[in-house]
């Protein structure tokens, strides 16, 4: 996910997609694909009327701190009536609670950021029984019933990291420092960057540490990994609202913290596209990140959320919002937002999301 601490206590061408846009405009809608005025895929058969419950997966990361910040504001956008949001605090089980205290409010509509993909199972099927849609934000469910996942492509996260470490480093060693593999996020993050760094970049050897979005775990793990390995030339956060501050720190009490162009600079890429990170690649700190699209979680979160209250459902296809809905295992629709690779070239660009919070 985008960013799970704790313990801190924690294609299509051009052409077709113009000419999706243009049958989007045709049928009024933000996001396309077909859609059908069915209750399949989780949806209600209301007028998208009701209040809608809005669970967090926790607050300790800028990341969510600043989603949390959108989440009214793309409500009101979309007119959709959302409740204040509710807090997981990095607790899978506490979050089926919330699910269920939602539940029992008398909420029609769910928009919940899972901590595991496989234990919110248990929420969806409380929803499902209720006859309540639910929009899953960041993480896709391994199974249960959802009327969309709003999310960027992670795989692709994993290989832009690789990609722009291949091309800085030549060979040598890199380490990634992974999120919780109870997560799909973490999974395919780190099976990306590692496949990629084995069929591109094969001189490149890949040292792992298993962090679980927790920036304790991954300060002291990398500390002792540096110790034992301190001609490490690049890293790869999968989380930065998580791993920025205390990889800068840990790199800084030994003296490893080099900026870019410096002898001895350990080229570093990223993921979550926070002001901190930007902040860090203007000063040389770091070298690139991947900016999750926080604004748009919420918005299309919010999007497609009053959709499925009305009984519509979606196609797979390309949207107009320069996006493509994918059909997942098991048969549940993914909407994968772009998340583009920010570097020095692009920091300051007024379109990035990182650039337009606090």
């Amino acid at each position: 996910m985008a960013g799970r601490t704790v313990r801190n206590r924690r294609v299509t061408s051009r052409a077709v997609r113009a000419a999706a846009a243009a049958v989007c405009v045709a049928l009024a809608l933000t996001a396309c694909g077909s859609t059908k005025d069915t209750a399949a895929g989780g949806g209600g058969k209301g007028d998208g009327s009701g209040k809608v419950g809005v669970i967090l997966p926790l607050l300790t990361s800028p990341f969510w701190q600043s989603y949390n910040d959108y989440v009214p504001k793309m409500a009101k956008s979309e007119g959709v009536d959302a409740l204040k949001t509710v807090n997981s605090n990095s607790d899978p089980s506490q979050q089926i609670t919330d699910i269920n205290n939602q539940l029992n409010q008398g909420v029609k509509g769910l928009v919940v950021a899972p901590l595991d993909s496989a234990a919110i199972a248990a929420g969806l099927d409380q929803a499902e029984r209720k006859g309540v849609p639910v929009v899953a934000v960041d993480v896709a469910p391994e199974k249960g019933k959802v009327a969309m996942v709003v999310r960027a492509n992670n795989v692709a996260y994993g290989e832009k990291a690789c990609d722009y470490l291949g091309k800085q480093i030549t060979s040598g060693k890199v380490v990634q420092i992974m999120g919780d593999l109870a997560s799909v996020n973490g999974r395919e993050r780190s099976e990306a960057f590692r496949t990629c760094v084995k069929k591109k970049h094969p001189k490149l050897k890949v040292l792992e540490i298993p962090a679980k979005w927790e920036s304790d775990t991954a300060a002291s793990k990398l500390d002792t990994l540096l110790n034992a390995n301190p001609d490490i030339k690049g890293i790869y956060l999968q989380a930065g609202g998580v791993y920025l501050a205390p990889t800068l720190q840990t790199l800084k009490s030994k003296g490893m913290l080099r900026t870019t162009g410096t002898k001895g600079h350990i080229t570093i890429v990223s993921n979550d596209g926070i002001p901190q990170e930007f902040d860090a690649i203007r000063k040389g700190q770091i070298d690139a990140t991947v900016s999750q699209p926080a604004d748009s979680y919420a918005k299309y979160g919010m999007y497609y959320i009053k959709a499925a209250m009305r009984g519509k459902t979606f196609e797979p296809g390309p949207t107009d919002h320069d996006s493509e809905i994918v059909r997942l295992p098991g048969g549940i629709l993914e909407d994968q937002l772009p998340a583009p690779l920010v570097t020095k070239d692009n920091v300051d660009d007024a379109e990035l999301w990182g650039n337009t919070v606090g």
